[in-house]
């Protein structure tokens, strides 16, 4: 244990760098800059007559990260006052913040007879007159913090905006491409797992029938198949089966139809680790970016299915055929899935009215079978795709076709436009960053400037935030549209109808009385297109 009279002779020198490792041989070795930090710190320790405590070396670590390891030793061996001095290059080595400035340089260290020593810019805190240079450095470094990270996030988001991936990780079903930076491509066995997932939940599986079928085949989950291909993977969803979460999440996930979707989440300050998720209108998308897994038609109607929370009403767990597509046309309430059995023992369905036999204002709408709904289905698809091939009906779409284009054009220049106005904003508050630290304008001028530049940078984000999300949308109804005509092109009827080709060609259907007074019923089919 050092006495008090001699501990004002021992020092504790503290040396931290945030670059990266370029400059290391081995992972585990000093980098270059922190070898000289030590060298300069120990000679000026030597020519003062100081003798060296320890040295503290955080390599790799922000001067806003309060999980440091060596400096909470360096504050731990202080507090307990083995030492009297403690040395660093700067004052910023020790901390950026000025929180940490005062609480430390300014309040527990003269408290605990701590005299700080900054060997570059001069912080000394056994100079009297010498506070308010500190402080001034605290506050210099502060907003050197506040830019930093901001300049940070603008670099990120400028990137995601133009489609790159930002991250360590990847979504599953994807992998970094190797011969482009910030470019994804499908891992050929994982794609082939999430294109399964989507076909089997359209055939008219539950989410937890997929997970159960995965499961039975030892097929690896997402986290599982990361760790397995040789990544140091961790998340709070590491699970070593499936369920119907992760089926669900794979189900959602806008990636897989090739676009690219991060902005998520994002930090609730500079000065924590801690996230907060982003409402989904605030995500950044980008339309197109890479290969997609699953065609745009099977996502719309996955998510579809997804909306209504489409369920079989029988035992079974399949969705039913028209399960949450047919409408009563007299009260306008979904109509309920039925089974009966016929004398000779098979079984038949169809949809009822769940008001057919109230006591005030009964529905006259009858129970239509499902063979007759399908019959009529066919048929009228039979007659769109002639319809199409014999050039009128794909003459409606072609001028369908041109009005979009002519709306895409316009989008486009006008999403060019508010870009290169953000542009501008963004190089503004950079180049005023720089007359503010050469001194070539005054303190209030460079925060009078900087708010106008702030709002209208905002306000130019906002815009272009708008006028992507409509120029997608309107990207989407076109690829909508020619996949329709596609359909419609190589129609054959089947042999029986699907639940994915219901979801496929048809938006809803209602059934009505018929007009001519009988006891028919009306099927009235609201297509897709």
């Amino acid at each position: 244990m050092k006495t008090q009279d001699n501990r004002d002779r021992i020092a504790a020198i503290y040396v931290r760098l945030s670059e990266e490792d370029h400059d290391k041989v081995h992972e585990t070795d000093d980098s270059l800059s922190i070898q000289n930090q030590k060298s300069m710190l120990l000679e000026f320790a030597s020519k003062h007559g100081w003798t060296v405590y320890d040295i503290y070396n955080d390599d790799d670590y922000a001067g806003a990260d309060r999980s440091r390891p060596e400096f909470n030793r360096l504050i731990t061996d202080a507090r307990e006052g083995k030492f009297g001095i403690i040395l660093c290059k700067t004052q910023a080595r020790f901390t950026r913040e000025m929180e940490l400035v005062e609480k430390y340089i300014h309040g527990l260290f003269p408290i605990w007879g701590i005299r700080f020593v900054g060997m570059v810019d001069g912080a000394d805190t056994s100079v009297k007159g010498n506070k308010k240079a500190r402080q001034i450095n605290g506050l210099v470094n502060e907003w050197y913090l506040e830019d930093m990270s901001e300049n940070i996030k603008s670099s990120l988001d400028d990137l995601r905006r133009k489609g790159h991936h930002i991250g360590a990780w990847v979504r599953y079903g994807y992998m970094k491409d190797p011969n482009q930076k910030g470019h994804i491509i499908p891992d050929p066995v994982a794609a082939a797992v999430v294109e399964r997932i989507f076909k089997m939940y359209l055939e008219g599986n539950s989410r937890a029938d997929i997970a159960r079928i995965l499961n039975s085949e030892q097929i690896p989950p997402p986290g599982l198949y990361k760790i397995q291909q040789g990544d140091k993977y961790k998340n709070a969803f590491m699970a070593g089966e499936w369920d119907s979460c992760s089926i669900s999440r794979i189900l959602k996930e806008e990636m897989y139809i090739g676009n690219m979707v991060q902005g998520r989440q994002a930090s609730e300050s500079y000065k924590t680790k801690k996230l907060r998720t982003l409402p989904k209108e605030d995500w950044i998308r980008v339309i197109g970016t890479h290969e997609a897994i699953i065609s745009l038609e099977t996502w719309n109607q996955t998510q579809a299915l997804l909306a209504v929370g489409a369920r079989s009403f029988t035992r079974s767990e399949e969705i039913g055929l028209f399960s949450r597509k047919v409408y009563c046309g007299h009260c306008n309430k979904l109509m309920r899935t039925g089974r009966s059995k016929r004398k000779s023992g098979t079984y038949y369905n169809y949809v009822i009215c769940v008001r057919r036999h109230p006591e005030i204002n009964p529905c006259p709408v009858h129970a239509v079978s499902n063979a007759l709904m399908e019959k009529t289905i066919l048929d009228q698809l039979d007659i769109l795709a002639a319809k199409y091939k014999d050039g009128s009906l794909f003459s409606e779409i072609m001028d369908e076709e041109s009005t979009i284009g002519i709306e895409i054009k316009r989008l486009k220049a006008e999403l060019a436009q508010h870009k290169k106005k953000l542009v501008e904003y963004e190089t503004g508050l950079k180049c005023l960053y720089l007359d503010k630290a050469s001194g070539s304008i005054s303190n209030s001028d460079y925060q009078f400037l900087s708010r106008e530049l702030s709002a209208g940078k905002e306000l130019a984000e906002r815009k272009v935030d708008l006028c992507t999300e409509n120029y997608n949308k309107i990207l989407r109804s076109q690829e909508i549209l020619r996949e329709k005509a596609g359909v419609l092109e190589s129609y054959s009827r089947p042999k029986e109808l699907t639940r994915s080709m219901v979801e496929t060609f048809i938006d809803h259907i209602v059934i009505c009385s018929s007009s001519d007074g009988t006891s028919k019923q009306e099927i009235k089919i609201y297509w897709n297109f």
